[in-house]
Parts: structure tokens; C-alpha cells; sequence
């Protein structure tokens, strides 16, 4: 069994055993057997942790909660609705896989109450995942601005056509893409539509931002990996009224030629609980059916 790594961050002060955890139970409760859990979590939750607040209609303010950890019943896109309603007060999440992938929800139903115990003893630890911040602004007006934990996508819609968008890093140009949209990629969101799009991997609590164009005119131009410490300027030339900026799926604005999205390192992270038995390279191995040979038929 794979052992918690040293060198991460250390398991949080609520784990010590003096006091019991405050804990909020939420997800998406229009999903299939989303509620029916809920129920057998409430009934067994407190035998561990003091259940201080539960939520699946996305009604709460997250942020506003005086909570040590959510435990977040779904799937990604669950987990990606909570660290949205927290904003920039993250607090640790357990994700509970209620859907196919949960590449983020990576402990089943029928492992959370041991996962919960073990938290209590201190076996864990809370990793931090880089976000990112993604301002609009048209002249130095902001007219816009979100934090995301995935990406940011400058997509088109019709009349469907090829993109010219300007790319600045740290206020230098640095290409013109001709393509048909852009993603700039959080290590955690490399594994979602920046994979799609063909780009990079990236363990997922590196520093680091990822620069993947949609289907480039060019052959040569080919997905980019720069520090987390960059600056990225984005202006889409001869913008039409359907171009859009999209962060963790949710539109943000509409783009003009006079609006330049600007897109940096958010001063939160997101925080993810974690324990042994569970490593990046296995999430890879069974979520993704990433294999290193080929299999016999």
C-alpha cells in the first residue's frame, strides 16, 4: 500500500483527535443516488464528525461556512460547483465518485466512512491545487472576473471559423494562433478539456500553467507548459458577437476585439484530502485506462 508522501502538506490540526471535525455535506442532488447516500451518510456521519450543514440544491454560500472539510457527493463537475461557491475561502474536500470518471471524486460510497476514520486518526493529508483568476477588461475598465480550477477557453460559435487570438506572456507577444479556440490549463484541469484538446498531463499539484490551442491551422504549433508565475494577456482578433470566455465550463463574458482577458495565478488554492492507498499515477492508471502496453484481445 502506497504511503503518504512526507514531503507533501501535513495532515491539518483538526486531525489531532482533540476535537471532532465540522463538516458540511453537499452535492448534486438531481443526480441518480445522490439523496439516497446522503440519507445513509447522515445517519453515519456522526459517529465520527459533528454534520454541521448539508446542501444539494447549490442554495449555500460555501465561502460563508465555519467548516473544517465538505464532503462533496457527485462527480467532478460537483466538485469543480464547490470550489466555485467557495471562492476564495477553499476549504479541504473529500469527493465521493456518484457519476463515471471522478477523476477528482476519487473515493467510492463504500469507502468513505473508513476514509473518514482514518482522517480522524490524522492518516491524511491535504494537498494544495493551484487555481487560476481570469479578469476581463475592456480598456482598463474590469468588467469581469472569476476564479476557476480547471481552465479558461476562449471558444467560438457560429459563423464557426478559424480564430486569430494575440497570446501575451508577461506582456510580450508571444504568437498569433490561428485555430479554433484556446485553453490555458491549471495542472488540475490538464486532465479535462486540455486533454481533449491534446495537451499535456500534468501532475496535478505542480506550479504550473498549460497553453493548448483547439484544432491549430498550423502543424508546427504544438501545446506549451510555463510557470505558474507568468502573466497571460489574451485578445481574439476580429471578434464576433458568439466568441466567448469559458471558465470551468461556465461563460463568462462574450468577447470583443477590445476586450483582453487577462489570466494569472489565483491567490487560493484548492485543497484536496488525501490518504494512503492513493496516488496520482494509480488515478491515472484506473481513471483514465492509462496503460504503459498493449493488452490482448
Amino acid at each position: 500500500m502506497t504511503t503518504l508522501d512526507p514531503a507533501a502538506s501535513q495532515p491539518p490540526q483538526w486531525c489531532n483527535g482533540s476535537e471532532r471535525p465540522k463538516v458540511a455535506l453537499i452535492g448534486a442532488g438531481n443526480r441518480p443516488y445522490v439523496l439516497e447516500e446522503a440519507e445513509r451518510l447522515k445517519a453515519e456521519l456522526p459517529k465520527y464528525v459533528d454534520l454541521v450543514h448539508t446542501d444539494f440544491e447549490w442554495q449555500t454560500d460555501l465561502s460563508e461556512l465555519e467548516i473544517d472539510f465538505a464532503i462533496v457527493l457527485g462527480g467532478d463537475g460537483s466538485i469543480l460547483q464547490a470550489a466555485r461557491s467557495m471562492g476564495t475561502r477553499q476549504v479541504p474536500v473529500i469527493g465521493v465518485n456518484m457519476g463515471k470518471l471522478g477523476f477528482l471524486a476519487e473515493f467510492s460510497p463504500s469507502q468513505l466512512l473508513e476514509v473518514i476514520a482514518s482522517i480522524c486518526a490524522g492518516e491524511c493529508q491535504v494537498i494544495e491545487h493551484m487555481m487560476l483568476r481570469c479578469r476581463v477588461f475592456e480598456g482598463e475598465k474590469l468588467i469581469g472576473e472569476r476564479t476557476g480550477l480547471n481552465e479558461a477557453a476562449i471558444l467560438g460559435g457560429p459563423p464557426y471559423q478559424i480564430q486569430n487570438i494575440d497570446l501575451y506572456v508577461d506582456s510580450e507577444l508571444a504568437t498569433t494562433y490561428s485555430c479554433d479556440g484556446l485553453i490555458i490549463s491549471t495542472p488540475v484541469g490538464s486532465t479535462a478539456h486540455n486533454l481533449s484538446a491534446g495537451g499535456p498531463i500534468l501532475r496535478s499539484n505542480l506550479q504550473a500553467f498549460v497553453i493548448s490551442p483547439i484544432s491549430p491551422h498550423t502543424l508546427t504549433v504544438r501545446p506549451v507548459v510555463d510557470t505558474a508565475e507568468r502573466v497571460f494577456e489574451i485578445q481574439v482578433q476580429g471578434a464576433h458577437e458568439n466568441s466567448s470566455l469559458v471558465v470551468d465550463g461556465q461563460t463568462l463574458c462574450t468577447l470583443t476585439e477590445q476586450r483582453r482577458v487577462v489570466i494569472d495565478r489565483a491567490e487560493s488554492s484548492f485543497q484536496l484530502i488525501t490518504v494512503a492507498g492513493h496516488n496520482y499515477y494509480r488515478t491515472l492508471r484506473e481513471k483514465l485506462g492509462w496503460g504503459g502496453r498493449i493488452t490482448k484481445s
